[in-house]
């Protein structure tokens, strides 16, 4: 098989293409691939180090601020499309996948016109203007939440969960003490994002403090922008603080309770390890989708929701001891999430592939 994937500009539509890629691989050992993303985003270093080839192709969004600079973003979506179809005619692609990004509409598009068969795969809760714009193209539609179903066509799509879930599942355990914490003490984990926040920074600094002679550990991950602004601040010793982690989601499986952004990658690794959340939706993304994703899981018992303007050290304590106080709403959150997580969500999506490219 012949498999030409598309994804750009951030992790939380790179990496579950990535899952994709890694799933076909093992179902079929012989599959080419082509990746298509921008050439001026993460994927155009990432992908190719892992080994595979790699197309770039110009492509940004539209502007919401000042709708003059779009006739720029049209004439380049026009060019996109030249592009993405030379580039298709060449490679010879049995499917044309899309796992999110501006570079997937005009990719997309073309295979479209080329009779290729394609699949996109929507990771949050509201879909983005490119997987919008898509959808009414594509031949399947793989959704990461039960919401999302009634975004798209309904003749077309699929409840299948979001890939990174899979790959979680199979991640060794990290240990508490690994990290130089203790395996019998609950630990709590609080990260707002691979690279931090401003606004974030200052609050969680002011929650520090709070922490002190808790019966839990913290471990703080700031971010490598903003792991300075620690440095003279008296952090209690059941606290750690690092700027990055690796291994996270290895430690993710021996974490008790993670307080984060609300992001599509983490809603997926919070689910399917059924880990109790306090999400904090950034109110920085387009269309508030954050916020979406994160109401979706609350809706159904399986987090709680404070926005960043009330996240505040007297909140963020009181719902920590509310949790880890009362074992039953504990143990509620935990199996509530649980049941929106799906573990094997990188086959569901190969088996679509397989329905449509027969």
């Amino acid at each position: 098989m012949k498999v030409v994937i598309v994804a750009g500009g951030t992790g939380g539509h790179i990496y579950p293409a990535i899952a994709i890629i890694n799933k076909i691989k093992e179902k079929e050992k012989d599959t080419k691939f082509l990746y298509i993303g921008t050439t001026d985003r993460m994927e155009k270093d990432l992908i190719p180090k892992l080994g595979i080839k790699y197309k770039g192709i110009p492509m940004t969004g539209l502007n919401r601020k000042n709708i003059f600079k779009n006739f720029s973003v049209l004439n380049m979506f026009r060019k996109a499309i030249n592009e993405a179809t030379e580039t298709l005619k060449e490679f010879g692609p049995d499917i044309v996948i899309g796992a999110g990004g501006y570079i997937t509409s005009p990719v997309l598009y073309a295979a479209h016109k080329l009779g290729i068969p394609t699949l996109i795969h929507e990771q949050n809760s509201i879909p983005g203007v490119s997987n919008k714009f898509i959808g009414k193209f594509a031949d399947r539609i793989c959704v990461s939440l039960p919401g999302s179903m009634k975004m798209f066509p309904k003749e077309k799509t699929v409840y299948t969960g979001n890939p990174r879930s899979e790959e979680i599942i199979k991640v060794p355990i990290k240990k508490k003490s690994e990290i130089g914490m203790n395996d019998n003490e609950k630990l709590v984990i609080i990260v707002m994002g691979s690279l931090g926040s401003t606004t974030m920074t200052k609050k969680i600094k002011e929650l520090i403090p709070g922490f002190n002679n808790k019966n839990y550990q913290v471990l703080i991950i700031t971010g490598n922008n903003y792991y300075k602004d620690y440095e003279e601040i008296t952090i209690p010793n059941n606290v750690k603080i690092v700027p990055f982690m690796n291994d996270l989601i290895n430690l993710l499986k021996s974490t008790d309770l993670i307080i984060s952004r609300a992001g599509a990658s983490t809603i997926a690794e919070i689910t399917a390890i059924g880990l109790p959340a306090i999400l904090v939706p950034s109110p920085y993304v387009t269309n508030n989708h954050q916020y979406k994703n994160a109401k979706e899981l609350e809706d159904n018992g399986a987090c709680i929701i404070i926005t960043e303007e009330d996240f505040s050290r007297d909140k963020i304590i009181n719902e920590i001891d509310k949790l880890f106080d009362n074992k039953e709403l504990y143990d509620k959150m935990s199996a509530s999430s649980k049941k929106l997580g799906i573990v094997d969500s990188a086959t569901r999506i190969y088996n679509e592939i397989k329905k449509i490219t027969r």
